[in-house]
């Protein structure tokens, strides 16, 4: 017992220890005195001491408290891996207290950071741009939507690619040089029509297409007559056959 008082009166006496600590006694010099003829003071330690275990139960339901209030300023932190141990140390306390500190003063520098009513109104607009119902589709719908401007965007840049275009071209240059392109092709099917047909003028070309319509049917009817006649297949074997029957 001696020891360990003697290891106490060393601890307690140390510089690093708290003043309230170590009192001189006022009582009888007998009551104050240990063998080794030096002052205990020590009366009121177990006071004291009862105290402290009194402050470390407390700090469990300040480390509780603290980790409350941390998910609902920080949700995204991690939770801390010694939450479960049943010894809290200041350190731990001091740790999350100074996550939300941080926090705030960058919630304050930055006033770029938008406020939950911002954030709601964003959804909401959201969901009125693209049709979506309930808040289960925002996501599925943001997918979507990422999907087809990635598709676009792959599209446009090879437009501008095989148009031989600028990269910073907008999609109404795009689609200009696209309707010009047909245009040529368009008049170049035209001219191929009319040289095939052996005129430039479309009443022309009607008049022939009409023509067409009035001897190709009797003429049909003609030649099937004569394949069935000389018994022959091939249009090609009908003039050797009226040759053979001279």
């Amino acid at each position: 017992v001696l020891k360990v008082l003697s290891h106490i009166d060393s601890i307690l006496r140390s510089p690093r220890a708290p003043p309230l600590i170590y009192r001189p006694s006022k009582g009888p010099v007998q009551n104050n005195i240990k063998n080794n003829g030096q002052e205990c003071g020590f009366e009121h330690l177990p006071l004291t001491i009862e105290m402290w275990a009194d402050q470390l139960m407390a700090l469990k339901d300040l480390h509780r408290s603290l980790r409350k209030l941390s998910v609902e300023l920080v949700p995204w932190h991690s939770a801390d891996p010694q939450d479960n141990r049943e010894a809290i140390r200041v350190e731990d306390l001091q740790f999350i207290a100074d996550a939300i500190l941080e926090e705030i003063e960058n919630k304050e520098k930055n006033s770029q950071t938008p406020s939950l009513p911002t954030l709601f109104a964003i959804v909401s607009h959201f969901q009125k741009l693209f049709d979506v119902n309930s808040l289960n589709g925002v996501y599925p719908r943001m997918n979507e939507v990422y999907t087809k401007l990635g598709e676009m965007t792959n599209a446009m840049r090879n437009l501008h690619e095989l148009l031989q275009l600028d990269s910073s071209a907008p999609p109404t240059v795009v689609v200009d040089t696209v309707g010009k392109l047909c245009d040529i092709i368009n008049e170049n099917v035209t001219e191929q029509v009319q040289q095939l047909l052996g005129t430039q003028d479309i009443h022309s070309i009607i008049n022939k297409l009409e023509e067409h319509e009035c001897f190709f049917p009797p003429f049909q009817a003609l030649i099937q007559d004569l394949l069935c006649l000389l018994e022959i297949r091939n249009l090609d074997d009908i003039l050797p056959a009226v040759r053979n029957l001279k």
